[in-house]
């Protein structure tokens, strides 16, 4: 549909207030999902980006990779391993993820942004010691899984001030040296408090958090963190949602001023949060 000069005119004034409110501010992005896959949301997403750095906002976009991690060990004839349902990380796979998050998708990621106009620079967590990392505790050892010790945000915000979106790939070192894949989200949110950031948005397959997982007329427009453990215990966060809201929760405690987990099937779902009344998705509080 095309839109008159004036209803051009009335959308951009309406967006007027929200610019003003995000000039000078940080935005992390979490990218994954099927936005990652689908060409015609990936552009969508990119051209996101480069307008809010156009319109003065400090974006940063974070991303993992886990599909075309699988599909690149399937290629080298390696078998994936699996440990109660999470992946067993050895030290070929840690490489391997650092060749396909560092090596290829931040640089086609940086590629796509450019395509549209926009400045950014492909950077990962061994870059100026963004993310150190640890083993991550767990009840199963599950080899080079990482976690996140302390955030170094100095490359990240060298690149902002001379106006770079900053692309991350979410794997880290410890200080022996040895590499370690870190969970998107759970970095995404660590870089946003380590930021200051004035939002954490994280893009998902589903429209938020359903309180009828089959229902998506049952949103859940926003959320307390104080209330999220009674949510889980009533089985309205589960599955992959729990660590999910659970990064939500940590960033609000962080101080970042807004998280939310929006649709990224939607086109141009990022806009439609951070410039319009109402948002997309589910907000934490």
């Amino acid at each position: 549909m095309e839109l008159s000069n004036a209803d051009m005119a009335r959308v951009l004034t309406q967006a007027l207030p929200y610019i003003q409110k995000y000039d000078g501010k940080t935005v992390v992005i979490k990218y994954g999902g099927n936005a990652m896959i689908d060409e015609e949301l990936k552009s969508a997403v990119m051209c996101d980006a480069v307008l809010l750095a156009a319109v003065g906002v400090r974006v940063v976009l974070v991303h993992g990779g886990g599909p075309e991690i699988t599909a690149t060990l399937q290629r080298m004839g390696k078998e994936s391993r699996f440990v109660g349902g999470l992946r067993y990380t050895d030290r070929e796979t840690a490489e391997v993820a650092q060749m396909v998050l560092a090596g290829k998708l931040s640089k086609d990621l940086v590629a796509a942004i450019g395509r549209h106009g926009g400045r950014a620079v492909g950077l990962c967590g061994m870059d100026g010691g963004l993310f150190e990392a640890r083993k991550k505790q767990s009840d199963t050892d599950l080899g080079f899984v990482g976690e996140i010790a302390a955030v170094n945000t100095a490359v990240v915000e060298d690149a902002l001030h001379s106006g770079y979106i900053p692309v991350i790939a979410t794997v880290g070192t410890d200080r022996e040296g040895n590499v370690y894949n870190i969970n998107a989200d759970t970095a995404a949110a660590a870089l946003a408090g380590s930021l200051g950031a004035e939002n954490l948005i994280l893009m998902t397959d589903v429209r938020g958090l359903l309180k009828n997982p089959g229902d998506e007329s049952t949103l859940i427009a926003d959320v307390g963190i104080a209330s999220l453990p009674a949510l889980i215990e009533q089985g309205i966060v589960s599955g992959g949602m729990i660590p999910k809201c659970e990064c939500c929760a940590t960033a609000v405690r962080e101080g970042v001023g807004h998280t939310v987990i929006i649709d990224g099937r939607i086109p141009h779902s990022i806009l439609i949060e951070l410039f319009s009344d109402k948002g997309i998705g589910t907000l934490f509080h």
